[in-house]
């Protein structure tokens, strides 16, 4: 690649030049850490010779500290080898609504959004919020983020479903338990290369006044902009922006991703009968359950991974579930491994 590169005449084609640029990167990027975690182990051997030759306490504690943080940065490392996805490797946008449940569902979404917040934050991604619609209590009625980091979307794509609550809701003065549903949906955000016709004349586009969390006004222009496809129902929305212009091509990107998607979708289920995943959203359709009230636990339904720190959880410890969904895939995919 680095050869395609250098060769006259590489920049004709931007588009393409910039894909075999972003491909690079990433083979580029493996290949560093693979190399990064060899040299590791070449050190930890050579302490474990010195330390079999002579006893030290300071070369057994460099020794240890330095196995921990190894066998975390492959974990890692294998994690990131599963995503192999034409897509893997794309920003995420994730959108939450909260679904059954009134306020206690909407507090029950802002409780996703900052976990995925902290999740983020943990893996060095940046986080971009591109719509916020505030509930009429407490909480969020939906939420669009745009998460920006290598390999964003091949984590996130475990995500997508609808998120099970189970707690004694801090709304009822009653202390009663109540179940509460959140609906995540993600998909990668598309670079220039894919081309998706949209008829102009199948768009419905609406400007409103954006406001961020809390319910204060970025602006007092109209500088909001939602463009409901009308074909598909699928609506998106952009308020990130001051500029009406800029909102407007940021709603027509995540457009272009979202019904990029439901032809993927559409596709694999006639090929193969799958899916199915984001049904109603309510009982019945939940890939995850996080249980605070009567005894604590974080279980995914499709892997049937589970934890029981769901402070953790919360607090953007995926991890574990991203892992364990990606390695079921990846068995899917070669059964005979």
């Amino acid at each position: 690649m680095e050869h395609q590169m250098a060769e006259p005449g590489f920049w004709d084609d931007s588009m393409a030049a910039q894909s075999i640029i972003n491909a690079n990167n990433s083979n580029k990027e493996t290949y560093d850490r693979f190399h990064r975690l060899a040299s590791q182990v070449e050190e930890l051997e050579m302490l474990l010779e010195m330390l079999q030759d002579e006893y030290d306490v300071e070369i057994e504690t460099e020794l240890l500290t330095g196995l921990r943080t190894l066998k975390e940065e492959m974990s890692v490392y294998e994690l990131s080898l599963l995503l192999d996805g034409p897509y893997d490797h794309s920003n995420a946008i994730l959108e939450l609504h909260p679904g059954a449940g009134g306020t206690e569902s909407q507090d029950w979404g802002s409780l996703l959004l900052r976990m995925y917040q902290r999740w983020a934050d943990h893996e060095g991604f940046k986080v971009e919020m591109i719509d916020y619609q505030a509930g009429d209590e407490a909480g969020i009625k939906s939420v669009t983020l745009l998460i920006k980091g290598h390999n964003a979307y091949g984590y996130l794509k475990s995500e997508k479903g609808v998120h099970r609550l189970v707690r004694i809701s801090p709304f009822d003065s009653a202390k009663r338990r109540h179940t509460s549903f959140c609906s995540v949906d993600v998909m990668p955000e598309l670079d220039e290369t894919i081309d998706i016709a949209i008829n102009s004349d199948d768009l419905k586009v609406d400007t409103y006044r954006a406001s961020g969390a809390g319910g204060q006004h970025i602006n007092t222009t109209d500088s909001a902009v939602r463009i409901t496809h009308l074909p598909t129902g699928v609506v998106v929305a952009s308020q990130a922006q001051r500029s009406q212009l800029k909102n407007r091509d940021q709603a027509m990107s995540m457009l272009k991703a979202k019904l990029y998607q439901l032809e993927v979708e559409k596709q694999e289920q006639e090929a193969a009968s799958l899916r199915g995943e984001q049904k109603e959203i309510g009982w019945g359709s939940q890939i995850r359950s996080y249980v605070f009230h009567p005894y604590s636990m974080v279980k995914d339904h499709r892997t049937n991974y589970e934890t029981g720190n769901i402070q953790a959880v919360m607090d953007g410890e995926l991890d574990g579930f991203i892992d364990a969904f990606l390695k079921m895939q990846l068995n899917e995919n070669n059964p005979q491994k």
